[in-house]
């Protein structure tokens, strides 16, 4: 093992020793106290059965059958979700052919951040992961289920589902993935059409046009963002099938890894192992921060995992990102870190070529549980077609592609595609896998803004053509629910293109389909909290430099004199009046941004 690793995950052990205890003793208590639905009288059940078929209320009648929970996020709207519509008819006939039965036990929501981008609906975005975690919750506390389904893919989903499902780690759990919908127009062309759309040269249309051709039909969206990037993470964390989470929807291929799923989880329900709360621990956390570090992942997941941990008694925080990201090789170029999609990465070598150099090269944990009940080598492994079944072979040993997948051994770059960047400001996050090497470093003048759309008329206007880091307080997790900024990218890419050096510095967040431009993300403290960034003004000089992960102000002392300024703006309309009271209990963004944990 890399020594940094094993360091970083020794800490990691040291610092939750008791959390962790905790966590695992209540787990442990539900296991031995048979949470289950034998503790239910006889009308608990007849309303849990009532409208199941008379097989299933047969098998549900007594108590050697296993009872699936099924969580869904199953939407019309979200192209993601749409492929789960037809999901648990399938899985109630998988199950039954295993001796099962399963149940829907509840859906959670499930919002579409493409469809919010630039809205104000995109404040609920981030609150709407805690949300999806209650309502797991809730969807599990009748006690009738002796495993879990889950059933998600996108952005703030698939955190908010592991999180309420940890609270039931007692529990054998599997994740049934979707997969992305088929190539369609390349994302340099996507780019393209966006920027000359900024710059005026194209219509309404033409872009409409364009975007309709890219996200084109039902499954994930093919960039690397962060629907991606969880479905990288909760492979890497051992919780789906090797090699399932990027097989297209519809496919025999994927349906056939559906069928696996629920035999693999009915046979760890029927054996009571693999238990969620034994496969999440803190060397499959260390794993998920190296994949999220090697593959230049979203920088949500600075927030998400930190949460998802402390959901299973696990401490982590920034400095194990950086720390990780010192040693760890960046060896994927994904759009919008390179111009591949995710099908193109997985028809490269994907996660098994992925998982089997970072074990090679003594990145990742080889020694943890899976669904599988086996160590992390069993990921090496892709699915194939035989005869109309299913059977494993061991994936490529090298790249089929070196401009999109490399081995750890020859990176793209020795260092992670994240970074924590340390400073006068504050400490903040910055997706680097993306950005140029001459742009990561440079002294430029603030211009502050309030809203994008500020930043947007300023640039219509022809007063952004020079050099400048843009400043956006108040976008912070209690100030607004720290909406996704990337409304702005196309302008300022366009600014980049043209020979300035622009940055960005924000409280709120840009995720995984951060580009080129250099960010400094999650600033935390948040400008509410009467931080300095509020009191940052246009003019102030400001050292940004990823390579030394420093962002400074320059007249530091002028500026920390100064009154912090305050920005009210409005909080109502569309929902958003119903989450004030999470706003002013949520965390800061380096615990994770959370109310509940």
């Amino acid at each position: 093992m890399n020594p940094k690793v094993l360091e970083v995950t020794e800490r990691i052990i040291a610092r939750s020793k008791e959390s962790r205890k905790d966590y695992l003793d209540q787990m442990d208590g539900a296991v031995r106290y048979e949470v289950s639905r034998k503790t239910l009288s006889c009308g608990n059940l007849a309303h849990a059965f009532a409208g199941c078929p008379i097989h299933d209320k047969d098998e549900l009648s007594g108590y050697d059958s296993m009872n699936l929970g099924i969580i869904t996020s199953y939407n019309d709207m979200l192209s993601a979700h749409k492929v789960f519509e037809t999901y648990p008819e399938q899985i109630r006939n998988y199950a039954r052919k295993q001796g099962a039965v399963a149940q829907v036990a509840g859906a959670v929501p499930a919002m579409c951040d493409g469809v919010t981008q630039g809205q104000v609906g995109m404040e609920l975005s981030l609150l709407s992961r805690d949300t999806i975690a209650l309502s797991t919750a809730i969807s599990l506390s009748h006690n009738m289920y002796d495993g879990v389904i889950l059933l998600g893919t996108c952005d703030k989903i698939v955190p908010g589902l592991l999180i309420g499902a940890l609270r039931f780690g007692n529990l054998p759990t599997v994740f049934l993935p979707g997969g992305p919908m088929p190539t369609g127009i390349s994302n340099e062309e996507k780019a393209r059409i966006r920027q000359l759309y900024a710059e005026g040269k194209i219509g309404r249309d033409e872009l409409l046009k364009g975007e309709s051709d890219s996200y084109h039909s039902p499954g994930t969206c093919t960039f690397y963002g962060t629907a991606n990037s969880n479905q990288m993470l909760v492979e890497i964390m051992g919780l789906q099938l090797p090699g399932s989470s990027f097989v297209n929807p519809g496919t025999e291929l994927r349906t056939l890894l559906n069928e696996w799923g629920v035999k693999t989880i009915v046979e760890n329900a029927n054996s009571r192992k693999q238990l969620l709360c034994h496969i999440i621990d803190e060397k499959t956390i260390v794993n998920a921060l190296v994949g999220l570090l090697a593959t230049g992942g979203s920088t949500n997941h600075t927030l998400h995992l930190v949460a998802i941990a402390k959901a299973a008694g696990i401490r982590i925080n920034w400095d194990d990102f950086s720390d990780l990201s010192d040693v760890v090789p960046s060896i994927t170029k994904v759009y919008p870190n390179g111009s591949a999609d995710v099908n193109n990465f997985h028809a490269s070598g994907g996660m098994s070529f992925v998982i089997r150099t970072l074990l090679d090269e003594g990145y990742l944990h080889e020694d943890v549980n899976t669904i599988l009940g086996k160590g992390l080598r069993a990921y090496i492994q892709e699915p194939k077609i035989r005869d109309n079944g299913l059977i494993w072979e061991d994936g490529p040993e090298q790249t089929l592609n070196e401009e999109v997948v490399r081995s750890a051994q020859k990176p793209f770059s020795r260092h992670g595609g994240i970074a924590v960047l340390n400073g006068n400001i504050g400490r903040s996050v910055i997706k680097t896998s993306a950005v140029e090497e001459t742009n990561l470093a440079f002294t430029a003048p603030a211009v502050v803004f309030d809203e994008q759309s500020d930043l947007i008329t300023a640039f219509k206007r022809g007063e952004l053509e020079r050099d400048f880091i843009a400043v956006l307080p108040f976008q912070g997790p209690r100030s607004n629910g720290m909406p996704e900024l990337h409304k702005l990218t196309p302008t300022l890419t366009v600014l980049l293109k043209r020979g300035f050096k622009v940055a960005l510095i924000t409280d709120g967040r840009m995720s995984g389909a951060s580009g080129k431009v250099p960010s400094a993300i999650h600033m935390s403290p948040e400008a509410l909290d009467g931080s300095i960034l509020a009191k940052i003004k246009t003019g102030d000089m400001i050292e940004f430099d990823a390579v030394k992960k420093s962002v400074n102000l320059l007249n530091f002392e002028e500026v920390n004199a100064r009154e912090s300024r305050q920005l009210v703006r409005a909080s109502h309309g569309l929902g958003r009046e119903l989450f004030t009271n999470m706003r002013a209990q949520i965390s800061t963004s380096e615990s994770g941004a959370s109310f509940l944990l």
